[in-house]
């Protein structure tokens, strides 16, 4: 067993992605947990409670290693003429039959979540896009937990061990949901993954997870011969009936082709790998206030469209392989990849 899974306390090199805003539940987590892989909650959008709540859960339904996931602490990005976008999100609000969304600016609660997930049984914490202070990295070790933190270039890889961290997710070009890019510009940060993993395998001294559209066996295979010690999966994992997307998100999955996906900011203000829909295209060169203030104004219509099983105004983050899942029973899925993985390292020789 590599090093990373024996600190982790999995057998299988797959984590299953957080997938924050609905993806996953603890019921997912725990099936990933229990086949030997580890699983994880995508905490940031959760009030306290509701991260307490879910983590009771997963133990509940596990007693093997989980992981929460909260996006790094931001001050917000600088907004643009919040008049302005709100004129642009005006025609959807009307055809859904919503009135417009009061401003909302509250700052994501980080702290109080971090406490949340420190007092859980939780025995991983993973951040995304951006950096968090040495000090917290010092309270999770003290915690008994391990940290991971993503990085989407090599000099982010740096700044990540830097404060400590126990290991690096690397995030492909490729990979479905937010960007976690926070030293180069959005666009700079799109290095492909297997680009991106040999070349954080050679700069840096801490274990390295590959995520970016790893849809199969081979993609993991692949991934470790790079250097990475694990992989993050997933768009994989969206399929699984455990996860908690609608049918109208599953077919435009089961659509999907290698051309489907798109980074878009129409949805959060925040760079999000998707699959292109009627929103993202209409919104396309619109105004939009920046994170986390877009995200606050699209919430009510993205809430309506999953209540109504609308594809076209739900932000469905997803990798550039989505149309390769299989809708499996999480599982069965960690088990069927792992079938893959030994296959072709027997091919390989």
């Amino acid at each position: 067993m590599n090093p990373l899974l024996a600190r982790l306390g999995i057998t299988t090199p797959i984590i299953q992605a957080p997938l924050a805003g609905g993806g996953d539940t603890p019921e997912l987590a725990a099936a990933v947990s229990n086949a030997g892989a580890l699983g994880f909650l995508g905490c940031n959008y959760l009030s306290t409670d509701a991260i307490a709540v879910r983590c009771r859960q997963v133990r509940e339904l596990s007693s093997k290693p989980f992981g929460a996931n909260l996006f790094a602490p931001t001050i917000g990005e600088p907004a643009s003429d919040i008049k302005a976008t709100l004129d642009a999100l005006r025609p959807f609000y009307a055809e859904l039959g919503l009135g417009l969304p009061e401003i909302q600016t509250s700052p994501l609660q980080f702290d109080a979540q971090l406490d949340t997930i420190l007092d859980s049984d939780a025995s991983v914490f993973s951040f995304t896009c951006g950096l968090v202070d040495k000090k917290v990295i010092d309270r999770v070790h003290r915690a008994g937990k391990l940290v991971l933190g993503t990085a989407t270039t090599v000099a982010e890889g740096r700044a990540l061990c830097e404060l400590g961290v126990d290991g690096v997710i690397a995030q492909g070009a490729e990979a479905g949901g937010h960007r976690a890019t926070f030293l180069e510009s959005p666009a700079d940060g799109r290095v492909g993954l297997f680009a991106l993993v040999p070349q954080l395998e050679d700069a840096i001294d801490v274990p390295i997870v590959a995520s970016g559209a790893i849809m199969n066996g081979r993609g993991i295979a692949a991934a470790l011969a790079l250097g990475a010690s694990a992989v993050q999966m997933g768009t994989a994992f969206l399929w699984c009936p455990e996860s908690g997307i609608n049918t109208s998100y599953r077919n435009a999955l089961a659509k999907a082709r290698d051309d489907s996906s798109v980074v878009t900011q129409s949805f959060s203000g925040k760079p999000a790998r998707g699959i292109a829909n009627r929103f993202i295209r209409e919104m396309t060169d619109k105004p939009h206030a920046g994170f986390p203030i877009q995200n606050e104004l699209t919430r009510p219509l993205r809430e309506a469209a999953k209540r109504r099983d609308l594809a076209d105004f739900q932000s469905l983050w997803a990798g550039q392989a989505a149309g390769t899942g299989r809708a499996l029973p999480a599982a069965k899925l960690v088990n069927t990849l792992m079938s893959e993985f030994d296959t072709t390292r027997k091919r390989w020789g």
